[in-house]
């Protein structure tokens, strides 16, 4: 199980308000932050997905579990509004599992984010 992951960020204000958008949907937060070095988000007063400052890595990718279909489109809404480029819509991705449904968006600095649930759909 993973407790956290921390990413490195360009400019930490644009990406905090990227994220404050973005994961809003999902339940995430701002818990924590020391102004000019790090942020910390997370669900339920636990910090488990932290942006510092630095030089983005290539080819990260985040994936954060939605509790359902709608949740990954909110996401995936907030997240174009905040800044967001788009990187696959969300739907279904079979290649996967057939009931794996996801929505893929590149943060300020191309890291790909998704919010991706894996309940059956139920109409």
């Amino acid at each position: 199980m993973i407790d956290h992951i921390g990413i490195q960020v360009r400019d930490l204000a644009k990406s905090i308000a990227f994220y404050e958008q973005a994961l809003a949907p999902l339940g995430y937060v701002l818990i924590m932050k020391l102004e000019g070095q790090f942020a910390g988000f997370g669900a339920g007063g636990k910090p488990d997905f932290w942006i510092g400052v630095g030089a983005p890595a290539d080819r990260i990718h985040v994936g954060f579990r939605a509790k359902g279909r709608a949740d990954v489109r909110a996401f995936y809404a907030a997240a174009m509004a905040a800044g967001g480029t788009d990187n696959g819509p969300p739907g279904v991705r079979e290649m996967y599992h057939p009931d794996y449904y996801g929505a893929f968006v590149r943060d300020p600095d191309g890291y790909n984010i998704e919010a991706v649930c894996h309940e059956p759909y139920l109409g």
